[in-house]
């Protein structure tokens, strides 16, 4: 055998032992991924119902995997296929000043009080037609008619103490007065941070608002804040609502506890709470189900989602969603659900899509609640913390 046939059937032997020792460390940190299952115990969540049998049995096909996708249980199966759902997550951006980031695209289209309503101030003339029609802009913004006249009231006063028509000063007189309607006292802020327990988020709202992919989005602002995160699919009667969790956890690395589709709501919350107690995690987002405000018996059912919730665990926070662009009838889903389930801030989807930057001022006013967090846009990092200030800038700029 000559020395070229040696050196090739020695490079061959190399390469087989390299590529089986690579084989072999594939599969052993497969076996190391944790696959963490929800134990349900012997007795039945409390209140489960009897739309669906209880979560935690295999024949129901229910799926309670932390930290592994439904479709990848067994890593062993495909190597290629599961590593990147296993082990390639998306590490989001911090949410701190993503509104300030935005606010190019909330200016864009909040023009009400940028164009019209600054356009009208600075007119020249502000005689007893200009401050009609400054009311006429401000209630089509959705400002509502108590906050409205507030506003012009305000307005009026400063104007008259300075003496000063300039744009500059009217400009600041506005931005002042804007921030005060506001309320900047507000605590804007997500309570998850507890330490002993999971804090639980319920997220509420009726179809079309983005109240599902407002909980992925969630998921994807408390995870850039370095918490571990359980979502709950209790929107169980709508069918892709399970699926759309899914793949945000996967993105992210969040798990998901789910259950058999048209189960029990209220089970499955309740199981999303127990498993993120059990796998010691600190949050838990709990997506609802569409509730149509004008169906008494689905909003009896969140109620009693929130109840079974309850009895293992307090609900820290109830985050209504609502579409800005659907003005006023917002403000009256708003008023129906926080009488069911007592909200405590508000999350304002489609900023970027309406020219009434006031649904902000008014669905405040109507509960008398924050508004916690804003969408500006379809991206999964254009959910941002509301913050008063750079929002009045957005509108003036």
């Amino acid at each position: 055998m000559d020395t070229l046939t040696i050196v090739i059937v020695a490079v061959i032997i190399l390469l087989g032992l390299i590529i089986g020792g690579a084989v072999a460390f594939s599969r052993s940190k497969a076996k190391s991924v944790p696959t963490l299952k929800a134990q349900s115990g012997n007795d039945d969540p409390p209140m489960a119902g009897n739309d669906g049998p209880a979560l935690g049995e295999p024949e129901q096909h229910t799926d309670q995997t932390i930290g592994v996708p439904k479709t990848h249980a067994d890593p062993l199966t495909s190597i290629e296929e599961t590593a990147p759902a296993l082990w390639e997550v998306e590490v989001p951006e911090p949410a701190a000043g993503r509104l300030g980031r935005l606010r190019s695209r909330l200016a864009r289209s909040n023009n009400v009080f940028g164009n019209s309503l600054l356009g009208l101030l600075t007119s020249g003339s502000l005689d007893q037609q200009t401050w009609d029609d400054i009311e006429a802009t401000l209630l089509g913004a959705d400002l509502g008619v108590a906050a409205s006249a507030e506003l012009i009231a305000g307005l009026k006063v400063r104007l008259a103490q300075a003496n000063d028509l300039s744009e500059d000063f009217i400009r600041l007189a506005l931005r002042e007065e804007l921030v005060t309607l506001l309320n900047p006292n507000f605590d804007r802020s997500v309570h998850t941070d507890h330490g002993d327990r999971p804090a639980v988020v319920l997220v509420v709202g009726v179809n079309g608002t983005g109240k599902t992919t407002t909980v992925g989005k969630l998921a994807r602002v408390l995870i850039s804040q370095g918490q571990t995160v359980l979502m709950g699919a209790a929107d169980t009667f709508r069918a892709a609502a399970a699926d759309q969790l899914q793949t945000w956890g996967d993105r992210v690395g969040a798990a998901v506890v789910r259950g058999p589709e048209g189960g029990d709501p209220a089970s499955v919350a309740f199981e999303a709470c127990s498993v993120a107690t059990q796998a010691q995690l600190d949050v838990v987002v709990i997506d609802t189900a569409g509730r149509l405000h004008t169906k008494t018996g689905l909003m009896d059912e969140l109620g009693k989602v929130k109840r079974v919730i309850e009895k293992q665990s307090p609900v820290d926070e109830v985050l209504l969603v609502l579409d800005a662009t659907t003005g006023q009838n917002g403000l009256v889903q708003a008023k129906v659900f926080s009488e069911v389930v007592n909200v405590t801030g508000i999350v304002l989807t489609k900023l970027d899509g309406t020219a009434k930057g006031g649904i902000v001022v008014g669905v405040q006013r109507e509960l008398g609640v924050p508004v916690k967090l804003v969408g500006l846009g379809e991206g999964p990092d254009d959910l941002a913390p509301f913050d008063v200030n750079e929002f009045v800038t957005a509108l003036l700029s």
